[in-house]
């Protein structure tokens, strides 16, 4: 049996502390959220401490479980398991042995299940979580005005138009040919990798833009290219407006705005195949890097599902592991002062191209829609044009846009900082 209690953060905010002061006692973080529990005696200082917290429940069901969940994904699969707390992506849920027995059995890609980490937060507002906070800079606010919601359009309606993007259907070989011809026109080296995704061959496209520093770092800014639809079998129509259509349409804009600057580091966007089977892109990428390249990456960018607005006010969810802080706080300082976005903040990486990257030991994170499980499209045909937010992509885009240019070191013109205060003047 234990007891447990959730209450809002600010109810007590030194939770670690209030842990140490009664053994037994547990607690765990999500967002604006805090559960503290206690096994056995429901008498003992730290049952007590629980009750002086708020309405408490007693359960002998199961014990408390974390889950990571892509989509709805768990809550789809296992309707009747008690949900203690939702914090979208991750769940608290209570699990029986057999229950948690197969739930370790569900599809990988889609959910993980682990006991409730004790003492620790899952999720954490960007204001606790450390941030660097830069004074707003001219040339990167004048890169920022470029992020065009026309552009993306643009490229979320080509990128439907080819139907399910499945990782070895015409859709996806098609796509893949679109955005090569793109990102050629721009200037990038292109390069397609061939890949394996189960028994078939599919490819990723990687393309470079080499910087003017002596021994340049590596930035990567990368996206999944492929869609499927997880309802109807996996070759089912998935137009995959905002998974991941909203992510490529992030790395074109990107790709588009930097194209004809100077940058000190070099710049390669990625746009991976055989994510949607299981990472099969960012795995096989991550594993032939040379070992130049490994010591070269600074930082990786991945958008997945960058469209959709869940919540009353626009979001982001930055996800990464302690290897991914230094590169979050760049995103949370570029999200504070370049746009109105709200961050919440993880390390607890699951489920997409992050992962591979962090697996050895590289800088990455995540850049996700708030609240992404509550976007029921997903995975599905209803993920269609009319379910993007335009401004929302345009803001997660944005902060994506403002970090990389950092990071690369981009030059600007007096010129062209001249030409873009005089059109803001004008605007005024």
């Amino acid at each position: 049996m234990y007891t447990y209690v959730i209450v809002p953060a600010s109810v007590d905010p030194a939770a670690g502390r209030s842990a140490r002061r009664e053994p037994g006692l547990k607690w765990c973080r999500f967002g604006d959220q805090v559960i503290y529990w206690t096994t056995g005696i429901s008498d003992s200082s730290a049952g007590h401490r629980v009750r002086t917290l708020g309405p408490v429940t007693q359960s002998s069901r199961g014990l408390l479980h974390l889950v990571v969940q892509a989509g709805n994904a768990f809550r789809q699969e296992f309707p009747d398991v008690p949900v203690v707390l939702d914090h979208g992506r991750y769940l608290a849920v209570e699990l029986s042995d057999d229950e948690f027995i197969r739930a370790s059995f569900g599809n990988p890609a889609h959910f993980s299940v682990q006991p409730l980490p004790q003492n620790s937060s899952i999720v954490v507002p960007a204001s606790s979580a450390g941030r660097r906070l830069y004074a707003v800079d001219p040339a990167l606010a004048m890169l920022a005005d470029q992020v065009s919601a026309a552009h993306l359009e643009d490229s979320l309606v080509a990128l439907t138009g080819f139907g399910t993007r499945h990782s070895l259907s015409q859709g996806y070989a098609q796509a893949g040919d679109w955005v090569t011809e793109r990102l050629r026109l721009w200037g990038y080296g292109l390069t397609r990798v061939a890949i394996t995704v189960g028994s078939g061959t599919s490819f990723s496209v990687v393309a470079d833009k080499p910087g003017q520093g002596d021994d340049p770092q590596l930035i990567l800014v990368t996206a999944h290219l492929d869609s499927i639809n997880h309802v109807d079998g996996p070759l089912a129509p998935a137009p995959g407006a905002d998974d991941n259509g909203s992510g490529c349409a992030g790395v074109l804009e990107i790709g588009r705005i930097l194209a004809e600057r100077t940058d000190d580091q070099d710049l390669r966007l990625v746009l991976f195949g055989g994510e949607e089977e299981g990472l099969f892109g960012s795995e096989q990428y991550v594993r032939a890097l040379s070992d130049r390249d490994r010591r070269r990456i600074r930082a990786v960018i991945n958008m997945d599902m960058v469209g959709t607005l869940n919540s009353d006010r626009p979001g982001v969810l930055l996800e990464g592991a302690p290897v991914s802080q230094g590169l979050i706080d760049e995103l949370t300082a570029s999200a504070q002062d370049y746009t109105t976005l709200s961050v919440d903040v993880s390390l607890n990486p699951f489920a997409s191209d992050h992962v591979p990257f962090i697996n050895a030991g590289l800088p990455a994170a995540l850049t996700i829609e708030g609240m992404d499980s509550a976007n029921h499209n997903v995975h599905s045909s209803h993920d269609t044009l009319d379910t993007i937010n335009y401004p929302l992509a345009c803001e997660i885009i944005t902060m994506n846009l403002v970090t990389t240019a950092r990071l690369l070191g981009t030059r600007t013109s007096i010129e062209d900082l001249e030409r873009w205060h005089r059109s803001t003047t004008d605007s005024d």
